[in-house]
């Protein structure tokens, strides 16, 4: 079995396995150099050529033809059924009393914990996501005629909270339409609750799901407005200052994705590296803001800009075990890998792609960027180095 979304090139070095390279060449017709460019996607076969190699690798010709004419640079679609149709519906009418407010708080703080620090997130939040959606809405439900406004106004906060993460998750796991939907209600429960700090949290995460949706000027002004807003809400100095720092990061790579390098970098060293500095190392309504997080987006800005000896210059005066969220470390290591595999290193692709094995292996087989350079490192390696790379793909089901 391979992976459905497997470019062509490397099924068949896939399917050929130890058989020469030359050798099958040969029987389908074709010099050797030419079946070398078609498994290091150089060359498209046309279809007298694919059904002369798949009748020599003795496989149907349909094994050798992806399902995506290219590696997607999106997202699949992994989100739990069972998220979903609660997510639209809310779930099943429920009689029994609505949950109490701080144990609801309870169980979405503990889901964004396992969310932000465990290897198996998406295996562990998938399974109590649907729950905890139904009862945070049933409980939205019976307080919206109570009549304490406190504990309505907590409920409020809690839903807030929680489509936060549920904004994360779907983005996550390929449903960048849902994502929206998430971050619009997080909107609205941030505003029912009227808490100016969970506002400006929203903002931030509708930021986000703009920049996944590729509305880099959309997502600049929805953070720069919500900063503005910031200026004169009431909440301590450190929240202000911190949440203000996360959104500017917002903007920050709204700028990169526009390619506006200088910009992108002006506003990083003026805008939120002081923040981080004053606020220190947090995680201001799980943002994960502060002076490493700034340093990773640097890094991000050079590997952008085609600078990866910056990049990687900059990346090693980095130290993410201080970072509260497993999730940014994943990033920052397939950032620094990626930035080896354009240099051609492959060892050191190798290097980072086993250490994010070791750490976040459910993210590594969901992302499209590290299972291109998986393959990568496939095509192009030396043998050792393609051999190790064709093991952790099996690991992860690449192959």
């Amino acid at each position: 079995m391979v992976a459905p979304d497997l470019p062509i090139g490397d099924r068949i070095k896939r399917y050929r396995g130890e058989r020469r390279q030359d050798v099958v060449a040969g029987l389908a017709g074709i010099s050797p150099d030419y079946l070398s460019q078609i498994e290091r996607g150089l060359k498209v076969p046309s279809l007298p050529i694919l059904y002369a190699i798949a009748q020599e690798l003795g496989v149907p010709a349909a094994a050798l033809i992806a399902d995506t004419a290219a590696p997607s640079t999106t997202h699949p679609d992994t989100s739990e059924p069972s998220i979903v149709r609660v997510l639209m519906g809310f779930g099943p009418p429920r009689s029994d009393p609505a949950a109490d407010p701080t144990l609801l708080r309870q169980r979405v703080e503990g889901a964004w914990r396992g969310w932000q620090s465990s290897g198996t997130r998406f295996t562990d939040v998938g399974q109590i996501l649907a729950d905890l959606i139904a009862d945070v809405e049933h409980a939205a439900r019976a307080h919206r005629d109570a009549g304490g406004i406190g504990a309505r106004r907590e409920v409020m906060r809690v839903m807030a909270d929680l489509y936060f993460l549920l904004r994360s998750y779907l983005r996550r796991t390929g449903r960048v339409d849902l994502s929206m939907v998430a971050a619009d209600r997080a909107v609205r429960a941030a505003e029912e609750a009227d808490d100016p700090l969970r506002m400006a949290a929203a903002q931030w995460n509708l930021g986000h799901v703009l920049l996944a949706a590729q509305e880099p000027d959309g997502a600049e002004e929805v953070a720069l407005r919500a900063v503005e807003q910031l200026r004169a809400a009431p909440m301590t100095e450190v929240d202000r200052v911190a949440m203000s720092g996360a959104l500017q990061l917002v903007a920050v790579v709204a700028e990169a994705r526009r390619r506006n390098w200088s910009a992108a970098r002006t506003r990083l060293r003026e805008c939120a590296a002081p923040a981080a500095e004053q606020c220190g190392e947090g995680n201001i309504m799980w943002t994960v803001f502060g002076p490493t997080n700034v340093v990773l987006h640097r890094v991000s800005i050079e590997m952008e800009a085609g600078d990866t000896c910056e990049a990687l210059h900059v990346a090693d005066e980095v130290e993410t075990t201080r970072l509260p969220s497993m999730e940014r470390s994943f990033t920052f290591a397939l950032e620094v890998a990626r930035c080896h595999s354009l240099r051609r290193e492959d060892a050191a692709v190798l290097l980072s792609l086993r250490d994010m094995e070791g750490f976040a292996p459910e993210d590594l087989a969901r992302t499209p960027l590290a299972r291109e350079l998986i393959l990568t490192v496939i095509r192009r390696g030396r043998t050792m180095h393609a051999r190790q790379a064709e093991k952790l793909a099996e690991r992860i089901g690449v192959f």
